[in-house]
């Protein structure tokens, strides 16, 4: 074997790779998001968690990125650790597909179906239609197929080359020798667990190994311990994935790697004990693409449904090597979880994941809102403190979102993806403002404490009537973009123009109050102060109406022309809404409460 062999077998090898992921990531942008959403979904069964992360896998061809996926999901305390153990032993099994398609190139037979699924056919058949679908088709889905066929041929092509390349090995001594010598399984084990964690693909070296059945050499007894190391070694992609995560996210990946392990050190002893006392007859023969991806399924069947039963002792070595620590057991939940960069292979995923970070912060937003109020009437410095932690957060779930969303736009989106992150990415700031505002509220209730500064009994009234309206109108934008709602999200606008009305006429009547002595000047800042914020916040939830309204319709709308169109026309239900707001709020002022 040559410099020229060497450098086809590494140009073959690189095929394949890539070949590998253009397929995967073809399928990971077709299921668009919606495999994680089966993981998240997983119950207690750990039957139905393996079944899922089998078949999982064998659609997207990867069990690397399926336990990437669970470490992800795990660190963002989506899926329990106990969950995520089925899981990834369904993707040992799901991963042996793989080896069972490459398994074609030895197909022989003359007939017509056997001719067209010899991969010297169906990889150039899959390439011409995978291009013609990526040039001509509109729709990114078919794209997306077309790519995964491409990817497809790409990767037998590369199966091809190193084919060729190690064919000349068949008449070399020293590479007889090198293969005998990986007979002690040990040594076989320590090969496929070293290139496997190089390449980080078991796929791919189960497709070199199979391969290098073509020279005739590999025989079975040093096959299969080398099949057993590439298990071992496919760890190494999630044990990197690890890093930075969650001490849970790291017990996931610690999971992978102790059922791997105590898994091929059951199945050497299992296997070694029978070939000394009975002996296999098959055992120096030669192997081929079958028997390995055969043997690489049976394994990895048996080592499963061996320690499915064993499954929370796994869970249990996994919290025994990495503690929990005090602060972990009484840490509470942290939205910033769900921005895993893990997600962003899957953009829908990803853009949901960072919906949910939004969602909580209108929850947080709400609930500081509520606090402010409240320290209006009752200030409470432990109260003021909890506030401005909570603002703290806003703030911090702002910028992790903005940037969580902009490494999304670097991945290849579809125009309803586009639409999700544009919406996220505007309702972010509407609820972080909306923190501010209370905020703002709050410095207001300081000043006001520390000066001793009281309002009058009408002010306050006053202050009680309108903090309800926007009470209401922050908790139906709340609910409204949660829950998705468009009859919400339309009760938003009506209700924001009578707290418009509603914050003039106290401005006007808080300027009667201090000609007539009513009101000291200490007093006349911080009230107007309140009423901007109270206005403004009002402002943020009708635009958080508008972009719900938006996202549940066909088509973005234009905030502003969609407000004056809205108001222009007057719909009956708009009419009918704003009356009952009118009658609820403004009434009270102007009956005198």
């Amino acid at each position: 074997m040559d410099i020229f062999s060497v450098i086809s077998l590494l140009g073959g090898l690189a095929l394949f790779l890539y070949g590998m992921t253009i397929m995967t990531n073809g399928l990971e942008r077709v299921s668009g998001g919606r495999l994680e959403n089966i993981m998240e979904k997983m119950t207690g069964n750990i039957i139905k968690s393996v079944g899922f992360g089998a078949l999982i896998t064998a659609a997207i061809q990867s069990s690397s990125a399926t336990t990437v996926i669970v470490v992800g999901l795990v660190n963002a305390r989506i899926l329990k650790l106990k969950n995520a153990i089925g899981i990834i032993m369904g993707a040992n099994i799901g991963t042996t597909v793989t080896a069972h398609i490459l398994r074609l190139t030895d197909l022989e037979g003359g007939n017509m179906l056997t001719q067209l699924l010899k991969p010297t056919t169906l990889a150039p058949v899959a390439s011409i239609v995978g291009i013609l679908m990526m040039m001509l088709s509109k729709k990114k889905t078919r794209r997306d197929i077309g790519s995964m066929l491409l990817g497809v041929s790409i990767l037998f092509t590369g199966m091809f080359a190193m084919e060729g390349a190690v064919s000349p090995l068949r008449d070399s001594p020293a590479f007889a020798r090198l293969f005998s010598a990986f007979s002690n399984p040990f040594l076989g084990v320590l090969v496929g667990t070293l290139v496997t964690a190089v390449i980080q693909s078991s796929a791919a070296s189960i497709g070199i190994l199979q391969a290098l059945t073509s020279t005739g050499i590999v025989s079975f007894s040093a096959a299969f311990p080398i099949i057993m190391g590439q298990n071992i070694g496919t760890c190494i992609t999630p044990v990197l994935a690890a890093i930075g995560a969650s001490k849970n996210g790291k017990r996931s990946a610690l999971v992978h790697v102790s059922f791997n392990v105590i898994g091929t050190l059951l199945f050497l002893a299992v296997i070694y004990a029978l070939q000394y006392t009975l002996g296999f007859p098959f055992w120096n023969d030669s192997i081929d693409k079958g028997g390995i991806a055969n043997f690489h399924t049976l394994f990895n069947v048996t080592v499963t449904l061996v320690l499915i039963p064993f499954a929370g002792y796994l869970e249990k070595l996994a919290y025994v090597l990495i503690r929990p620590t005090a602060d972990e057991v009484s840490q509470s939940d942290d939205a910033t979880d769900l921005l895993d960069d893990r997600f962003i292979t899957s953009p829908g995923y990803a853009i949901a994941q960072a919906r949910e970070a939004v969602v909580h912060m209108a929850n947080l937003s709400f609930e500081n809102f509520g606090r402010a109020m409240r320290l209006l009437k009752d200030f409470d410095r432990k109260e003021l403190e909890k506030a401005r932690e909570v603002e703290d957060v806003l703030d911090k779930l702002q910028s992790r979102v903005d940037i969580y969303l902009i490494k999304i736009t670097r991945k290849d989106l579809t125009e309803a993806e586009s639409m999700q992150l544009s919406e996220v990415l505007q309702v972010v700031n509407e609820y972080e403002r909306i923190g501010d505002h209370a905020d703002n509220i709050c410095d207001c209730a300081q000043n006001l404490n520390e000066r001793g500064t009281v309002f009058s009994e009408g002010a306050i009234k006053e202050l009680e009537v309108v903090s309800e309206a926007v009470e209401e109108i922050v908790k139906s934008a709340v609910k409204g973009y949660t829950e998705r709602n468009l009859d919400l999200a339309s009760v938003v606008e009506p209700l924001e123009e009578v707290i418009n009305i509603l914050v003039e006429t106290l401005k006007v009547r808080h300027a009667d109050r201090l000609q007539q002595g009513q009101c000291n000047l200490d007093s006349a800042f911080p009230f107007v102060e309140i009423l901007y914020n109270l206005e403004r916040i009002a402002d943020h939830c009708s635009n958080v109406g508008v972009h719900v309204i938006s996202y549940g319709g066909s088509e973005t709308l234009d905030r502003h022309e969609y407000l004056r169109e809205m108001r222009r026309r007057q719909s009956a239900e708009y009419k009918r809404k704003f009356e009952m707001y009118d009658h609820k709020y403004y009434d009270r002022i102007a009956d005198g409460l």
